[in-house]
């Protein structure tokens, strides 16, 4: 077993002085007073050896002391002077080293908490992961976009979170900023990126919510796009219908009657482009929902009866399942109708005979589902985007005025096809009660 310096340099003063005392008591008892004397000095050489040994011991235990605070992150003990300049130099640089990394500490703490509430105060959705992978910490504003409490969220990887926004993030170290649109018109940017900790590299997630923004500028671009498209076709429709309606007039005789049939047909043509035109026209028009206090299962209901003989006029199988209960909302019951009429005709429009569309409605949602033809998943985050349509003859008018319909009275909705084959519509009814 090594021994300590203190130890040793013990044991050497006490076997020096063990010998001296020795000696003297060999050599010089016969001369007491010679002997007393050399006993006295070699008690005063002991007192002055442990007092030296004292002064050599004193350091160590500085160090030892001030070890022992700097393992336990104490940066508050500091040593007093002592008078010994050897002593008091090392306590110099000790408590010079204390102050500096007690400052480094409290400025470590405080960018650390500011840090902390910049991240929890956040409009922009922030996920924080560990060394392997697995969400630390995540912000209010991440709680509330994913809409999963934090307990289904910390500890895990994003591929064991079922979110139809996480799913699209595959690549864990991927770093890049992304675009990516969820089922229904939400849209958000990703950035991916990574800091370093202790050494290591840690990734974060920021989730930001671009959805008002986009939509406000894509209905500013297209609105643009269809009053002019509207005023230029009103105005030539116009003008070529009354100068049609004129020729019209002169054309009397029974040999121009194929004249006058071409002239209507062109005049009903105008007609219908003059039609054609109003209904991109009603989407930029749209007003905002006159909100009242109304019953959505008699809506509902009364939409779903309309829509039914269609359905089964096509040979489909036609369910309404009423909440069985009021379901009171402050809705603009027009508008709601006419979001319902498209929505339901699509779905028709989209079975064969045989099938089925069904049209629930509970207190908190409303589900249009039909086991038709499915939507492709690649299309799916495109059924939103205005004027979009698969149909080969469709406008995509429909979905755009629903979209706008839903957006004005704060209903979130999706539309996509589940992996059971039935595609679903959900409005969720997430506004509060009418009263």
């Amino acid at each position: 077993m090594k021994l300590s310096l203190r130890t040793r340099y013990l044991l050497y003063i006490l076997i020096i002085h063990g010998a001296l005392i020795f000696l003297i008591f060999r050599w010089l008892r016969e001369n007491q007073l010679l002997f007393i004397t050399s006993e006295v000095l070699v008690l005063l050489s002991v007192a002055v050896a442990y007092q030296i040994y004292q002064a050599f011991g004193r350091p160590s235990q500085f160090i030892s002391s001030g070890i022992e605070a700097i393992k336990d992150k104490d940066f508050t003990i500091k040593f007093v002077p002592t008078g010994q300049r050897e002593v008091d130099g090392l306590i110099d640089v000790y408590n010079l080293m204390i102050d500096q990394l007690r400052q480094e500490r409290t400025k470590q703490m405080e960018q650390q908490f500011f840090l902390e509430k910049l991240i929890e105060a956040s409009p922009i959705a922030t996920l924080i992961f560990d060394f392997d992978e697995r969400i630390a910490s995540v912000n209010p504003k991440a709680v509330e976009l994913l809409q999963l409490p934090p307990d289904q969220l910390l500890g895990k990887a994003l591929t064991d979170i079922d979110h139809p926004l996480l799913r699209q993030l595959t690549d864990p170290t991927e770093e890049d900023t992304r675009i990516l649109k969820s089922t229904g018109v939400e849209t958000y940017r990703v950035l991916r990126s990574h800091f370093m900790d202790r050494g290591f590299r840690r990734s974060f997630l920021l989730l930001e919510e671009l959805t008002s923004e986009i939509l406000e500028t894509e209905k500013k671009a297209y609105g643009k796009v269809i009053r002019m498209m509207a005023h230029e076709v009103n105005n030539s429709i116009g003008a070529i219908n009354s100068i049609l309606d004129v020729t019209r007039s002169y054309l009397d005789a029974p040999e121009e009657q194929d004249v006058k049939n071409a002239l209507e047909v062109a005049i009903e043509r105008n007609d219908r482009l003059n039609h054609f035109m109003r209904r991109f026209a009603d989407v930029v028009r749209l007003p905002q929902p006159q909100k009242r206090p109304a019953d959505l299962d008699e809506v509902v209901r009364n939409v779903s009866r309309l829509m039914q003989p269609l359905a089964e006029s096509k040979g489909l199988v036609f369910r309404f399942h009423s909440a069985g209960e009021p379901v009171l909302k402050a809705v603009d019951v027009e508008q709601i109708e006419q979001v319902l009429v498209n929505i339901i005709k699509n779905a028709v429009e989209a079975c064969t005979a045989g099938q089925t569309v069904e049209v629930a409605l509970s207190a908190s949602r409303l589900v249009v589902r039909d086991n038709g033809k499915p939507i492709l998943p690649e299309l799916e985050t495109s059924m939103f985007n205005p004027f979009f349509s698969t149909k080969p003859d469709g406008q995509g008018i429909g979905l755009t005025l629903t979209r706008e319909i839903l957006l004005n009275h704060g209903f979130p909705f999706s539309l996509k096809t589940g992996p059971d084959g039935w595609t679903e519509f959900t409005i969720g009814l997430s506004v509060p009660a009418a009263g």
